[in-house]
């Protein structure tokens, strides 16, 4: 597909809110000439794997891009991230990042977006920061490339809704890291499935089964704090466990075929095979049913095992024929038959690049509600599983959960017990 299409497919599947906003920003020429340069600069805010790669997308979506500012928790991985992407010849010269402008702590987000000729930045940290960070960095008047998923809990979900208001008020540009709403063959089956050619979709499903991630084994001289950031795939607080960190995609996925949200969820899952300390407090597999509007069912499934059947895809099934859809491939079947054919863009590449054209041509992006929606969905789906309640997307909406720790400091921390259905509370 030509970008023309690509970003035309993009806008039709944009949020209602988005597309009718009125802000027109000027435009990047304007900017940089009133800034006097002629580059987009950005700061990455986590510098763990993610943040190193979002930003090398950043840079290879367009020429003018650099990286000027870093800031992490860890002086040992923002220094891992500037010599892996200082090294990267094909962009050579085009990542400067003085020392004054490298920041660790707790508040080294705030440091970097005190920086004016930022232009927008990358957050990349553990989800559980998300919500302030993006907050500030809207507060700051810059625009954002945030990862998914965007909140752990409804009460980061409802401060990221009330910041991405905030971005629609500055006239400031959201992109969000669930990278499908930016895939070729996503656009363009999506595209196909609202205009009808599977008739009225009546039910779905969804998969991220694999087998196990990473885990950062603790150290003698690590607190309790340091070691569950380090560790932090493995912490509820921190990562939402991984139905929210990982199968969000496939759940926004089927969020996008429906147009909207779940109204419920019933859920189940556990923790069978990673019981030990190092995997923290989260589930290793979940099976919740998303009930929509009009009682339509979605069944979403994922598991982190390892020696199991591994499966990432969604099924949409409509009156008159089915889109089956996975990263590489998108194919109807039924009434209608057809298949992606072709290359696709990188679409870690084109959601960088959207961003920018968002920026440059005033033709405005706001995915924050959308991607906090589908956040909120998988919290929805964990809460369920953890509780063993059937729960509603208004509850969990207005539920006062909040897992912040008490404090943002070096020191003990207890592990909180891991969920039992039944007997813990959703809220």
């Amino acid at each position: 597909m030509s970008d023309q299409v690509t970003r035309r497919a993009f806008v039709r599947s944009s949020a209602a809110a988005t597309a009718a906003a009125t802000f027109a920003p000027a435009t990047w020429a304007t900017a940089v000439g009133r800034a006097g340069r002629e580059t987009i600069n950005i700061g990455v805010i986590g510098c763990g794997g993610r943040g190193t790669g979002a930003a090398a997308n950043a840079l290879e979506a367009h020429p003018a891009t650099r990286i000027v500012a870093m800031a992490d928790l860890f002086s040992d991985r923002l220094d891992s991230s500037f010599g892996n992407l200082s090294g990267m010849q094909q962009f050579a010269g085009r990542v400067d990042v003085p020392e004054e402008h490298r920041f660790t702590g707790f508040d080294a987000y705030r440091k970097l977006l005190a920086i004016k000729d930022i232009d927008y930045v990358i957050l990349a940290t553990p989800p559980h920061f998300r919500p302030m960070q993006f907050e500030a960095a809207i507060a700051a008047g810059k625009h954002v490339f945030m990862e998914k998923p965007v909140a752990v809990d409804p009460a980061g979900v409802r401060r990221v809704i009330a910041a991405g208001e905030a971005a629609d008020e500055k006239g400031l540009c959201v992109v969000a890291g669930t990278q499908r709403r930016h895939h070729a063959i996503y656009l363009e089956i999506m595209n196909r499935i609202h205009d009808g050619a599977i008739g009225e979709v009546v039910s779905a499903s969804c998969y991220w089964n694999q087998g196990g991630l990473w885990v950062h084994e603790r150290q003698p001289h690590y607190t309790d704090m340091e070691w569950q950031i380090r560790n932090w795939l493995y912490f509820t607080w921190l990562s939402g466990d991984h139905i929210c960190e990982q199968h969000i995609h496939n759940i926004d996925v089927c969020n996008w075929a429906f147009g909207k949200p779940p109204v419920r969820a019933m859920g189940m899952g556990g923790r069978q095979v990673r019981t030990d300390p190092r995997y923290g407090n989260i589930f290793d597999h979940f099976a919740i049913e998303f009930e929509y509007e009009g009682g339509r069912k979605m069944l979403s499934m994922c598991r982190q095992i390892d020696g199991c059947a591994s499966r990432v895809s969604e099924f949409i099934q409509g009156t008159t024929g089915a889109a089956h859809t996975n990263h590489g491939a998108a194919e109807i079947t039924g009434a209608t038959q057809w298949k992606y054919q072709g290359r696709a863009p990188n679409p870690y590449v084109v959601e960088h690049a959207d961003l920018i054209d968002a920026i440059t041509s005033g033709n405005r992006l706001n995915e924050a509600r959308r991607v906090a929606e589908s956040t909120l969905t998988a919290i929805m789906g964990r809460m369920s599983a953890y509780s063993g309640q059937e729960l509603t997307f208004e509850q969990v909406l207005n539920s006062d959960l909040d897992l912040t720790p008490p404090a943002y400091e070096f020191g003990a921390l207890p592990v909180a017990p891991v969920a039992v259905p039944g007997r813990t509370r959703y809220s």
